[in-house]
């Protein structure tokens, strides 16, 4: 098969790694910039050039879009599925994935337990906005952020005033979650394809910090799914219809909570944690939905 990967970046670990699993099992890999392509839209004749070249005869794309280049990502991705091309990642779920809060509507309507959350449009009311959530400490995000930036833990009610009054004089939108304290600082990634459970491990976050990001210092080890979370993660991929999905979720007293459902999750923490092969279980879903 040939199989498009679009990436910004071929040396990325999660990009390099599916390359290689795809040329092991024989197909033909290419790794191309979203960001480069041309579409071309006209009546039952779609395209996509790539570096002035039409790009022909793909059989499947993995989409490894980054958050800052989603809008233009996702046309790409959907370009591809008018030429009838197989994606790993729909366009559609893609874009739902990207919004934290339609994405925490969506689990909710799934019946999914998640961390308490408030949303507002600007509301100068950050009083009434914290106490929703349960009051101080609480977490506030902004929606736009990913690998942990823009996410703040407010210990007192003064200091998530602040904040919040702050991100909102920025115009800036965000949402106020209550606070996991049980979670000490740790959560889950769990790796789901094609509605199996592939992998999972524990994030620790480094000392000091709330945050269990790999990319802000946290530790990953591999852990064992009770039946109850391992459940959670597959019914948050399926609500989010997504192929491929990370699952970020919270160990707490009232059992597991979604914290997020990632579209294009890393695979270098959870390869390294669990000495799984992620990437082959990538090419073999492509492969089934191809055949």
């Amino acid at each position: 098969m040939k199989i498009v990967i679009l990436s910004t970046n071929p040396n990325l670990y999660s990009t390099r790694r599916i390359r290689e699993a795809g040329e092991i099992r024989g197909h033909e890999m290419l790794v191309v910039n979203h960001t480069k392509c041309d579409i071309v839209i006209e009546r039952k004749k779609p395209k996509v050039f790539y570096m002035g070249k039409e790009l022909k005869n793909v059989d499947a794309v993995i989409p490894r879009i980054g958050a800052s280049v989603t809008f233009y990502g996702t046309a790409v991705v959907r370009q591809f599925e008018m030429m009838k091309v197989f994606t790993s990642t729909e366009s559609q779920a893609l874009v739902r994935s990207r919004d934290k809060l339609r994405s925490l509507q969506i689990l909710s309507r799934a019946g999914l337990s998640m961390p308490k959350t408030a949303f507002t449009n600007y509301s100068k009311d950050a009083t009434r906005i914290i106490s929703q959530v349960g009051g101080a400490p609480c977490v506030i995000k902004l929606l736009e952020g990913t690998q942990g930036v823009g996410v703040v833990l407010a210990e007192t009610q003064s200091a998530a005033e602040s904040v919040l009054e702050a991100f909102q004089g920025l115009k800036a939108r965000v949402i106020v979650q209550e606070f996991i304290e049980e979670a000490n600082g740790a959560d889950l990634r769990v790796i789901v394809i094609d509605g199996v459970v592939i992998g999972a491990m524990k994030r620790q976050a480094k000392e000091g910090e709330f945050r269990s990001n790999l990319h802000r210092g946290g530790s990953a080890t591999i852990v064992e799914l009770t039946e109850e979370e391992e459940n959670a993660a597959l019914k948050a991929a399926r609500a989010m219809k997504l192929g491929i999905a990370g699952v970020d979720m919270l160990q707490s007293k009232k059992g597991p909570m979604i914290m997020e459902v990632n579209s294009s999750p890393g695979l270098e923490g959870i390869e390294a944690a669990t000495g799984k092969d992620i990437a082959k279980s990538i090419i073999r879903f492509v492969e089934r939905n191809v055949d």
